[in-house]
């Protein structure tokens, strides 16, 4: 679109949408594994997505390592401009990231298609829509 207030002319350009990289998660996130679930997820970053997907959609369990490695992959992408959104249906694991707060740090949705259908970069947990971001460090 070109706009011309007499002798100056401006043209907008669109608006890009954002990059999205989905991670799909094991069924189980421990000790085993987690070394893959960290290079996938740095991975992905490595291509500077805007938006970040891990998605928990098969997943029923994770430990602490998981839990760190998802923080830990929040703080990357944050670090580089970008968003990373947990989708976490499973009640065991979403009850798991409540109880220790992790939840008040991460963006965690109960679908992939919730999480692909934020549009909005500030975004709370799907779980407490209130409005606005909470971040709590978790040590």
């Amino acid at each position: 679109m070109k706009v011309s207030d007499g002798s100056r002319r401006t043209q907008a350009a669109p608006v890009p949408e954002p990059q999205t990289a989905v991670v799909p998660l094991p069924p189980e996130i421990d000790a085993a594994n987690i070394g893959l679930v960290e290079a996938a997820l740095a991975g992905a970053l490595a291509s500077r997505p805007t938006v970040l997907i891990a998605d928990g959609t098969s997943t029923a369990f994770c430990d602490s390592s998981g839990i760190g490695a998802l923080i830990h992959a929040h703080r990357q992408a944050a670090a580089t401009g970008a968003q990373l959104r947990v989708v976490m249906p499973g009640p065991q694991v979403r009850r798991v990231l409540q109880l220790i707060g992790a939840d008040q740090l991460l963006l965690v949705y109960p679908s992939l298609a919730d999480a692909q259908a934020d549009r909005s970069q500030s975004a709370r947990s799907a779980a407490d829509p209130a409005p606005g971001p909470v971040h709590q460090e978790i040590a």
